[in-house]
């Protein structure tokens, strides 16, 4: 069985043990195996079933109740198993969902980090840099770099400390374990969507 998160700029396959990606722009081979996916983009979804007709969507074997408006299936898939906490899933969005008491009640979506760096340079060309991983959040800065870079991390990380207070935050995606070391009671699980899939799965018996 082959497990596949489409997301907005990637698909992420979980092949055995073994991670593979591609981007939305390539072309997705054929494979032996039964594939279960989960998507947030249908013209990717599109590609994907073109190789792989009998691929199935997790989606139909999901029990998750939200009065969300809109609530992404991926989302809905990080949250689905917890019970006091709050889900952060940081790729090229970075999604925050809480949930309490096994219920979800509600959440709120920032710009990723790519999405943040991008903006600066369209305000000013002088405003373009290189985003370092080591940032004191502690001392106002006083160089252009640290200051973009100071308030772009503040943006992100305050509005979660806020929702969170101290519940536990779990964090995935590809900058997760950037993020998780500004919190304290915070846990990174990269593999969060792919381990959630595998107990639906289970739960379920969707797969021959």
């Amino acid at each position: 069985m082959i497990l596949c998160d489409i997301g907005n700029t990637t698909f992420h396959f979980l092949i055995g043990k073994k991670h593979k990606k591609y981007s939305i722009k390539d072309e997705i081979p054929r494979f032996e195996e039964e594939i279960v996916y989960v998507s947030v983009n249908k013209k990717a979804t599109k590609k994907l079933l073109k190789t792989n007709p009998s691929a199935k969507n997790i989606k139909k074997y999901l029990e998750f109740e939200t009065e969300y408006v809109g609530h992404g299936i991926d989302r809905a898939v990080a949250c689905v198993f917890q019970e006091n906490a709050v889900i952060v899933d940081a790729g090229s969005a970075i999604t925050v969902d809480i949930m309490k008491n096994s219920k979800h009640k509600g959440g709120f979506i920032l710009p990723g980090f790519r999405a943040f760096s991008k903006t600066y340079p369209k305000i000013s060309k002088k405003l373009k840099f290189d985003f370092e991983k080591n940032v004191n959040l502690d001392k106002i800065p006083l160089q252009t770099k640290d200051a973009i870079q100071y308030a772009m991390l503040k943006s992100i990380i305050l509005p979660i400390k806020e929702v969170a207070k101290n519940k536990n935050i779990i964090f995935t995606g590809g900058d997760g374990k950037l993020l998780s070391g500004y919190f304290e009671n915070s846990v990174y699980k990269k593999d969060l969507i792919f381990e959630n899939m595998k107990r639906i799965i289970d739960a379920n018996n969707c797969v021959a």
